[in-house]
């Protein structure tokens, strides 16, 4: 009798635990709750720069503008599909272009990579422009460029960008999570991160020479801050995407259309001081490991390439599955995520002979069982008409003995 009472109690508080569980990774208060960021600008995401895995996101989906974080995509086309050794000469309209400028002059020829330097430290809108004319030679070709790269190259599809700026436009938009996405990327570029981590340069200009200081002010605010870029246009509020390294963790964080700057650093700082404190590194498959995934039609053999770890909620010990196509999936807060591939090693296939031949051999003792039914039915009529025959025949000797009997006088 004291074990009815007991289960019924375990029952509870094992749905009570899993009711529970995910509050700790959702906004709000509360003492599970109080290292969780909360937000004030419209979007933001945290991610793990190693893994791509999401550790944070408030509205990361939504489209919004992107102001001057669009050069962050500029630049990084103008170093993989440029040559930064390239002298470009400035254009009238790159000359006047409106907003941010590094003061270039009509005619001024400036190398490639000094431009990508003058865009993303002082945000100049005139380099960017310098840069789009260079390489396609408007920016609305460049601009089409910019989003068959973040498509192909980086595998977002929620972002589209009308000029290498990131001036006003209602066409163009991006979220959170693709601006996190797009940073991973350019961040893994050993030049862009030595740009986009560079506090101050000499600026010696035909027009003007100055020193460029770097507009992202957590480069200097927030340890282990080493990039990227910040912005900011009426339409688009405040936004700001921010990368930083402590003890070997890689954090990338977003946020669009903060209400002012301070609000934007602020919920950028609250973002990694929560990435970096309550989350560990778990490998899930270490390097050269390996693993056999079979099914109907094969075996196949999945090697890791490299180690693959990512972030995860402390106190937790998620496991992985792996996909048909090698890649390695968790559960997370924010559903089931990509944490890297594996590279298929070996497959031996299930031969269609083999299976041919099984299926012969089956229908073989199928057929061998329909005939060995056959002739046991056929053996067992064959007796019933023996001895059907035999029972007439003994009774038609019967009838004549009679009919004797009869004719004899016997009555």
């Amino acid at each position: 009798m004291a074990s009815r009472g007991i289960i019924p109690v375990l029952v509870l508080g094992i749905g009570i635990s899993f009711i529970q569980a995910p509050v700790i990774y959702a906004e709000g208060t509360g003492t599970e709750q109080e290292r969780i960021p909360l937000v004030g600008s419209e979007a933001a995401v945290l991610i793990d720069a190693d893994s791509g895995v999401v550790l944070y996101g408030k509205n990361a989906e939504q489209p919004l503008y992107p102001a001057s974080i669009t050069k962050i995509v500029t630049a990084i086309i103008a170093i993989e599909e440029g040559n930064l050794g390239d002298i470009v000469t400035v254009s009238k309209e790159a000359r006047h272009e409106d907003g941010t400028r590094v003061y270039l002059a009509e005619g001024e020829q400036v190398t490639l990579e000094k431009l990508v330097y003058g865009m993303l430290i002082n945000s100049g809108n005139d380099a960017a422009t310098a840069i789009a004319e260079h390489m396609d030679g408007s920016k609305e070709a460049f601009a089409e460029r910019m989003n068959r790269f973040v498509q192909e190259n980086v595998g977002v599809t929620h972002s589209r960008f009308t000029n290498p700026s990131g001036l006003p436009d209602p066409e163009m938009v991006t979220t959170a999570e693709d601006m996190a996405l797009i940073a991973r990327y350019a961040m893994r570029n050993e030049t862009f991160r030595k740009i986009v981590s560079t506090k101050s340069m000499p600026w010696n200009g035909q027009e003007w020479q100055s020193e460029l200081v770097n507009h992202n002010k957590m480069l200097w605010n927030y340890e282990g801050a080493n990039g990227v870029k910040n912005g900011y246009t009426t339409a688009a509020g405040n936004t700001l995407v921010t990368s930083a390294t402590r003890a070997g963790v890689d954090l990338i964080a977003v946020v669009l259309r903060a209400s002012g700057s301070e609000l934007a650093y602020s919920d950028t700082a609250k973002m990694l001081d929560y990435g970096f404190a309550d989350f560990y590194a778990k490998t899930f498959f270490h390097e050269n490991e390996e693993y056999v995934r079979e099914d109907e039609s094969a075996a196949v053999k999945w090697t890791a390439d490299k180690a693959i770890t990512a972030l995860v909620p402390n106190g937790t010990n998620p496991g992985s599955v792996v996909s048909q196509d090698g890649e390695v999936l968790i559960d997370t807060p924010y559903g089931e995520q990509s944490v890297g591939s594996l590279t298929e090693t070996d497959r031996v296939e299930k031969k269609a002979s083999e299976d041919s031949r099984t299926a012969s051999e089956r229908t073989g003792t199928e057929e061998t069982g329909k005939h060995g039914n056959r002739a046991l039915w056929l053996a067992l009529a064959a007796a019933g008409l023996v001895l059907f025959w035999g029972w007439l025949r003994k009774r038609r000797r019967r009838r004549r003995n009679r009919s004797y009997g009869r004719r004899d006088g016997w009555r």
